[in-house]
């Protein structure tokens, strides 16, 4: 499974606990390890949550897009729009 958010590399920038977030967003230890190990993803307004305690910027906690070996289908705008 692709990484989707970079949670494990600031926490550990930061120097923050998984414990400490989890307390901070009354979710168990768990819960966060899972979020950091991308095994499952916080929802968007648990992520701003997270950026806005760590005071960075939203985009900081996610990996950046790169769809250039995607072979998933691509939205084109009709001209008949």
């Amino acid at each position: 499974m692709k990484k989707i958010n970079r949670l494990e590399e600031v926490f550990t920038e930061r120097g923050i606990y998984n414990r400490t977030i989890a307390q901070y967003l009354r979710v168990s230890e768990s819960t966060v390890s899972r979020w950091v190990h991308n095994k499952q993803q916080p929802d968007l307004h648990k992520l701003y949550l997270i950026a806005e305690y760590l005071r960075v910027d939203i985009r900081d906690l996610l990996f950046p897009s790169d769809w250039t070996e995607s072979k998933a289908m691509t939205f084109e705008k009709s001209n008949n729009s």
